[in-house]
């Protein structure tokens, strides 16, 4: 009996020991505007790579970088701007040579139809959602827009501050502020919001898309392959259709 107990626990241990190399893991960072697109990308890949599991993990592109640089598991790290992918750069948490651009995104501002029809409307408004500017970049863009138009230090007691463009969407949908700087890609997404116009694209810098393998997703090759995959034609067409500009 005791042989019989000694082959099964080894047997066992071989498999517990044999299983991740059966099937590969990736981790994605990505800003939360790429939730759809990425979460369709990530699938089209699996369906041609089997035994490879993604995990994604969505949220503002500085704190997402902030996870990573605490020793959050990523792989792969896409933020909304380019900043945020140098910061990491320079403390060589991604590798260097692997970034490029994903894709381009344009700043709106989307609520209940007929509230504002430019800039300078947003002065008649209450409630306005934009994303924290120190860590979202869709709230830094649209604080420079202001700025550039001179309506930030009006507009100031009016901002409602949301963790990412994902929630600054949610409070207009519900109704809880008359508008919030989002990207198109997201006002695309809503059931109830519009979009009541576009940030003038002279206000503020474009939004870029960089992406590159963290120091661990190098050493990983299902990671290599996704990124590759990533900038590849069957990724820029699902871009497009989303309504992201694709590289």
């Amino acid at each position: 009996m005791n042989l019989v107990l000694k082959t099964l626990f080894v047997s066992l241990l071989l498999l517990v020991l044999v299983a991740p190399a059966l099937a590969g893991e990736v981790s994605l960072s990505a800003a939360a505007s790429l939730k759809e697109v990425i979460n369709e990308l990530c699938e089209r890949f699996v369906r041609s790579h089997p035994g490879v599991r993604i995990t994604r993990n969505y949220g503002g592109s500085g704190q997402l970088a902030k996870q990573i640089e605490s020793g959050a598991p990523a792989d792969i790290f896409i933020p909304a701007n380019v900043e945020w992918m140098e910061y990491l750069k320079g403390r060589k948490l991604v590798q260097a040579g692997s970034i490029g651009t994903f894709g381009y995104n344009t700043l709106v501002f989307a609520g209940t139809p007929g509230k504002a029809s430019k800039l300078q409307d947003l002065l008649k408004l209450e409630r306005i959602a934009i994303g924290s500017p120190r860590s979202v970049p869709a709230g830094e863009y649209a604080m420079q827009a202001m700025k550039k138009a001179g309506l930030d230090r009006q507009l100031q007691k009016k901002l409602v501050m949301a963790k990412d463009v994902r929630e600054c969407l949610m409070y207009a949908e519900r109704g809880e502020v008359d508008g919030a700087f989002v990207y198109r890609t997201d006002a695309l997404q809503a059931k109830k919001a519009r979009i009541l116009f576009t940030v003038p694209a002279e206000s503020y810098p474009r939004v870029v898309y960089p992406m590159a393998l963290s120091a661990a997703g190098a050493k990983n090759s299902d990671a290599v392959a996704l990124l590759a995959y990533l900038r590849g034609s069957d990724a820029g067409s699902v871009l497009t259709r989303y309504g992201f500009a694709a590289r």
